[in-house]
């Protein structure tokens, strides 16, 4: 209590005001007071147990390929009083009456600033871009359903309900013929559809899909507001006009001018983020203020910010505060006036089904019919309709709004949350099951450096996690002998993690342009990646780049970058190790999902591999090419992967600066006793007996034929070392890579993925890194007392046993091409053979 005491004059009055300042916090439970009571602990709470349950569920959903929306309206829906807010005691504990207008403000504070963003991010000229498909994609898409909304009308509006049909039709027929944008961009992200021609519509027309519903939704507003007044509702949409005119003529060119007085490269200043800010607030405040939703000013307040360096530091500074946390508050209060209770008996639910199907096969009906007119195939234009059924955020405004209005009763509103739920929900399995793009390479063909002809294009996948990555893999490229006569062919693919936000999968159609400031960090990466590759390709001849720009869940990472391999049709594909040398020599773990990603890349490529173990591969591409020095060291034990890492390096002797040195591992009498009595006791009940011993004599013999040509060709080169070295054991291999390894900065090593032997026999019992091979794992290990790169080799291995039929590409034929012979007639089908058997005596 306070006592205001105000003297006027002679007299003096004395105002009395009660409040009470201690609802706000608490003085704390030992005093005995419960904080729930109280606001804001409450909304602590509350806000809290809304986080925890989204994610949970998005945890849940995660192996169904949901999207993040479907978790957030489920968390809301089970908190509401349809599955915990039955409990009364739950309901007046964590969500009582009292609390609703604190958590309802809050929501929608964040409801307006990711309606804003959802502005920003929108950009018109993709309309321009994709050409005319997108614009009678999009109108299709809407009339069809809002025609299926007007019918459908007719069964839930009753006669008792204050509002007149005609705004009752509206709301319903914009929550059906709406398209969530965001929500669509993760679902294509999701299904890696994103970069396709596909996806590109998809995405186009769901923004053209956006602003013919937020038109709708504004004219839905004006005629709802107010129940006899005509008049009234023009004047709302006239000041609604006014005010989108005044955004586009004044408050565009004033961003504009703020931008141009930022310097180039440096971001844009703390005032005139708070200037934007605030301007959303007040945007909203204007169009509460004339009779329409506060989010149409934040919405059309962000449009109007130009795309650019602006609207992505806006994104990176409030994407993950208002989406993660304050955004699902809104389907929090959705999931309280939502009572699935009110859908009761079988007509309410005969309703919704017909609703949900009538809804899916109305966009997918009139999407098809524009697809067919431009000859789009059936599949995909059920595909783009399927796609077009995103629902989310907007619809969920569209039904609030029109609950909040009245509009829409109980029974309506939670019959249009439930069919939201369902029509997003059943997109990524439909499509997957309809939608499958057909593989563009012929499975059968082998791509290996073995099989690359010496006189052709050499075509090489770089993928990159972040700068570090860059100069090792540059150095790597520029030994491996671009000429003009075999050409290197550089695909770099910067691999970048997709969070939950739109902006970062969007980051892949911004085309980089000479001269401008980094949009983000991310960008900023990218650029320094690419001027990296630019500069290599200027300074050495024989070169070309293409930079790309991979963003996915690092769970599905390997599908693009394997996606990239097929549609490039590379030969050899590098990835970094998932370790990095820190200061003292030894080798830290990075990100632990780059192992991940590794390991499924080597599972599923439809190339060569080799995993690049980064310890300070010497070298400048500022050097002129022959001014390069690299000592490379090739371990040599048999098998296809031994052979492919020879090829390698066989190609990198071609370089003036190169040295290589090629030591092969033999058997001696011990390991060749070994290697026998271990065959005899795996192979003595084993009725395959004939064909594993024909598949390991047939190595052996593809070893010697290719290591006798490797040493014609190189007879006469002094830059070229053969060693052969004996050995019985693992130590003794161990002892003999030591004696080189001083003297050398890049070890070139085959997996062997498949092959026992016991020349490396006991290396594999303390194995770090068992995709790296038993010797891999040995150079690329902390305890190595050598600091050397390590270049691990996996060879394609097609389609196994049953590859071996000779095909166009296949390395049978191109092995003597490798090596330039003439007549080879008797050799040409070492690779190319049916197997042979022969009985053992």
């Amino acid at each position: 209590m306070a006592t205001d005491v105000v003297t006027v004059g002679n007299k003096t009055e004395e105002n009395i005001v009660c409040y009470s300042p201690s609802m706000i916090t608490t003085n704390g439970v030992w005093q005995g007071e419960n904080p729930l009571d109280y606001a804001l602990p409450l909304f602590i709470l509350q806000l809290t147990l809304v986080v925890i349950f989204t994610r949970i569920l998005v945890f849940i959903l995660k192996p169904f390929r949901q999207p993040r929306v479907i978790a957030e309206i489920l968390g809301g829906v089970i908190l509401g009083p349809s599955v915990l807010g039955r409990s009364k005691r739950f309901t007046d504990t964590v969500f009582p009456l009292r609390s609703v207008m604190v958590l309802e403000t809050m929501a929608n504070i964040g409801l307006l600033y990711f309606i804003f963003l959802v502005g920003v991010e929108m950009d018109i000229a993709v309309i321009r871009r994709t050409g005319k498909k997108a614009i009678p994609i999009a109108l299709a898409g809407m009339v069809v359903p809002f025609l299926i909304g007007v019918s459908f009308s007719f069964m839930l509006h009753k006669s008792t309900q204050e509002t007149k049909h005609g705004t009752f039709v509206l709301f319903l027929g914009v929550a059906l013929s709406v398209t969530a944008f965001p929500v669509l961009a993760r679902i294509l992200a999701e299904l890696k559809l994103i970069n396709s021609e596909i996806g590109r519509i998809a995405m186009s027309a769901a923004l053209i899909n956006d602003i013919f519903a937020w038109i709708l939704l504004a004219f839905a507003i004006a005629f709802s507001e107010n129940k006899t007044m005509a008049l009234t509702s023009v004047w709302v949409l006239l000041s609604t006009a006014a005010f989108v005119v005044f955004c586009v003529i004044i408050i565009r060119p004033l961003i504009g001018w703020m931008i141009k007085r930022t310097p180039e490269g440096e971001s844009i200043s703390e005032f005139s983020i708070c200037i934007i800010l605030s301007g959303v607030m007040i945007c909203g405040f204007i169009t509460d203020a004339i009779g329409m939703h506060s989010i149409f000013g934040a919405f059309m307040f962000g449009l109007v910010i130009p795309n650019g360096p602006l609207g992505l530091t806006l994104n990176e500074k409030l994407e993950d505060f208002v989406s993660g946390l304050l955004l699902p508050l809104f389907f929090v209060i959705s999931g309280l006036k939502t009572e699935i209770n009110a859908i009761d008996g079988v007509g309410s639910w005969a309703i919704l089904a017909l609703a949900i199907v009538l809804a899916c096969v109305g966009k997918i009906a009139g999407t098809v019919l524009i697809t067919l007119y431009y000859r789009i195939p059936i599949h995909e234009g059920i595909t783009l309709g399927l796609l077009m059924n995103a629902k989310g955020l907007i619809e969920m405004i569209v039904i609030n709004v029109g609950k909040d209005q009245k509009v829409l009763d109980d029974k309506s509103f939670a019959i249009m949350v439930v069919a939201t739920v369902l029509m997003t929900a059943i997109i990524i399995p439909f499509v997957t099951l309809i939608y499958k793009p057909a593989r563009k390479f012929a499975p059968y063909k082998r791509r290996t450096v073995q099989s690359t002809k010496p006189d052709s294009e050499f075509r090489v996948l770089a993928c990159i996690h972040t700068p570090r990555n860059v100069p090792t893999i540059i150095n790597l490229l520029e030994a491996s002998c671009p000429t003009k006569k075999s050409p290197i062919c550089v695909y770099v693919l910067h691999l970048v993690e997709l969070t939950g936000r739109s902006s970062a999968m969007l980051i892949v159609h911004n085309t980089r342009k000479s001269g401008r400031p980094a949009l983000n960090r991310t960008q900023a990466q990218s650029d320094h990646i690419i001027n990296a590759f630019e500069n290599f390709e200027q300074h050495v001849g024989s070169v070309s780049v293409q930079p790309l720009t991979a963003i996915s869940p690092y769970s599905t990472m390997h599908e693009d970058i394997c996606t990239v391999a097929e549609d490039k049709r590379v030969a050899f594909l590098i990835i970094p190790f998932h370790k990095q040398q820190t200061v003292d020599g030894g080798m830290e773990i990075t990100n632990p999902n780059f192992r991940t990603i590794n390991q499924n890349v080597l599972a599923n490529a439809p190339c060569s591999v080799g995993i690049l173990v980064d310890r300070g591969l010497s070298g400048s591409t500022r050097l002129a090419a022959n001014q390069v020095s690299h000592h490379v060291a090739v371990l040599f034990f048999g098998g296809p992967d031994d052979r492919e890492a020879l090829s390698y390096g066989l190609r990198m002797r071609e370089h003036p600066g190169i040295n290589l040195t090629v030591m092969r591992f033999l058997p001696g009498v011990s390991a060749l006793e070994e290697a026998r009595s271990g065959s005899r006791r795996s192979n003595m009940n084993d009725p395959n007996v004939l064909t594993i011993v024909t598949d390991d004599d047939k190595e052996k013999q593809l070893d010697e034929d290719y290591v006798s040509a490797f040493r014609l060709r190189t007879a006469n080169d002094d830059s070229v070392v053969y060693i052969e070295r004996v050995v019985n054991h693992g130590e003794e291999t161990v002892a003999a890579i030591r004696t080189i390894d001083q003297s050398h900065d890049l070890f070139i090593v085959g997996r062997g993925q498949g092959t026992i032997s016991p020349l490396t026999a006991g290396l594999t019992d303390w194995s770090e890194c068992p995709e790296l091979g038993a010797i891999g794992d040995l150079l690329a290990s902390s305890d190595n007392a050598a600091i050397v790169s390590v270049l691990v080799v996996q060879q394609y291995v097609g389609m196994g046993h049953g590859d071996h039929i000779l095909t166009p590409d296949s390395p049978g034929q191109q092995l003597h091409e490798h090596f330039n012979f003439g007549n080879t007639n008797n050799r040409t089908q070492i690779r190319g053979q049916q197997p042979q058997f022969h009985t053992q005596p």
